[in-house]
């Protein structure tokens, strides 16, 4: 009897069948079939992670047809929301944010915790296109039942924050995860809008790549609710230690925080797992003091505020742009400011002007 090869199959075993085009499409279709709003609902709320990943994409989606059905499934979710600790981490390229999540994230989801990380990433501003590889850098994490990792893409939002982060919080939230985290692109503006939406904000620093303060920004700092050293591990334990001790008395001058809450510093080595839990630690105690003071509640509040207006604005702009009329009128005011024939201000007000106009007609 012959051997058996790739090209002599043995007996009893029948080759695959062949899948027609007309299966495949079938099949393609099956995946893409519309889910009704209330039926996704039901589902993320009930623990379903691809019922949550097809929400996120709704919501993200920039076609106009699916806003409605995003405002549905948003509004259906919001009542099981608000149940977590939001946590923004920040740093320069290469500090090893990727590892530090997953190290962090595995601490957590060996105690129980259940961790959304939405991942940031950059757009390209020449193709547009974005890499999204946040699953392929988290490989163990990724793979853990109690976690879900959800890498968007920046666009051309506010220094990368990707547009309906916010609400992909809440999507998440409704899911049953009692910790998101919201990795940002690196110190940027991004920032400031991370910031904005969580309840504590973390920013990773590096040791011995020079002067310890001089690559982070004065308004980071300030943000910050702790400074973690990553990488604090080999002939680099001294060094975290000294920038340990530069950064705590760069924070202590800083203006006092209106959480009251003094800002800690903390070395760790995230490919060692060396102190995470004390991250942990430092994160349960600032969520314990600020829930006391009712600053929690009250900035949450603040934020929520916050993205009330910055939506009008956002919307007002789309509108404005979109507008028929401002799109025919906008290129004969920029041809005559161009030649130098009316001030950027005045051909300003007077498509403004029209603008209102045609909302009276």
């Amino acid at each position: 009897m012959d051997t058996p090869t790739a090209l002599n199959e043995m007996d009893g075993i029948q080759p695959p069948a062949i899948t027609s085009n007309a299966a495949i499409a079938h099949i393609k279709k099956q995946r893409r079939k519309e889910i009704p709003a209330a039926d996704l609902i039901a589902a993320i709320c009930g623990g379903d992670k691809t019922a949550l990943s097809r929400g996120i994409t709704l919501i993200e989606s920039t076609n106009p047809e699916h806003l409605a059905k995003a405002n549905e499934v948003i509004a259906g979710c919001l009542p099981f929301a608000n149940k977590s600790v939001r946590i923004g981490i920040t740093g320069v390229p290469g500090v090893g944010k990727s590892t530090f999540i997953e190290s962090f994230g595995k601490l957590l989801t060996s105690q129980g915790k259940k961790v959304a990380v939405l991942a940031v990433d950059p757009s390209s501003s020449i193709s547009h296109g974005s890499i999204l590889g946040d699953k392929t850098r988290m490989e163990e994490l990724v793979r853990d039942e109690n976690a879900f990792i959800r890498p968007s893409a920046s666009g051309n939002s506010l220094g990368g924050v990707a547009r309906k982060t916010r609400e992909s919080i809440i999507l998440c939230e409704a899911c049953g995860f009692d910790t998101i985290i919201i990795e940002t692109v690196g110190v940027g503006q991004s920032e400031t809008a991370v910031h904005g939406m969580v309840d504590f904000f973390l920013l990773l620093n590096l040791a011995g790549a020079g002067d310890e303060l001089q690559g982070i920004k004065r308004g980071i700092m300030e943000m910050a609710d702790a400074v973690i050293i990553n990488k604090a591990d080999g002939d680099n334990v001294n060094r975290a230690r000294i920038a340990k001790t530069e950064i705590n008395r760069a924070l202590h001058l800083f203006p006092p925080k209106n959480s009251g809450w003094q800002p800690k510093v903390i070395t760790c080595s995230a490919l060692n797992n060396d102190n995470i839990n004390e991250v942990w630690t430092l994160i349960q105690d600032y969520t314990a003091w600020t829930q006391t003071n009712s600053y929690f509640e009250n900035n949450r509040n603040q934020q929520s505020q916050y993205w009330m207006m910055d939506s009008i604005q956002e919307q007002l702009h789309v509108h404005f742009y979109n507008h028929p009329q401002i799109k025919d009128a906008l290129n004969l005011q920029s041809k005559q400011v161009l030649n130098n024939q009316k001030s950027p201000f005045l051909a300003a007000q007077e498509l403004f002007e029209m603008y209102l106009q045609s909302l009276v007609k």
